[in-house]
């Protein structure tokens, strides 16, 4: 079962990053109240980022490394101009 990364952006602006086998109905539920509580009241969110991170491990290393990024640095890497540091490392 292959695990994706996600980052949406909320309707407030801002960012939340997740990881699901599923990212379509992942933003379903985000978009319908029912996803993780920190977009709840947050929606629409809008996919900006999507890696495929592969085993479940590694998606939530590469989770972690996001989330620890800052706000500059995540919208960078959501436009494609900064890989994400350490990925595929281990």
């Amino acid at each position: 079962m292959r695990h994706s990364v996600y980052v949406v952006r909320c309707a407030d602006g801002t960012l939340y990053t997740g990881y699901s086998t599923d990212v379509g109905r992942r933003l379903r539920e985000h978009n319908a109240g029912k996803g993780a509580k920190y977009t709840r009241g947050r929606a629409p969110v809008e996919l900006v980022y999507l890696r495929d991170a592969g085993s479940k491990g590694a998606a939530l290393r590469l989770e972690a490394r996001i989330k620890k990024m800052s706000r500059r640095s995540k919208l960078l890497l959501c436009a494609g101009r900064m890989p994400v540091r350490g990925h595929g490392s281990r």
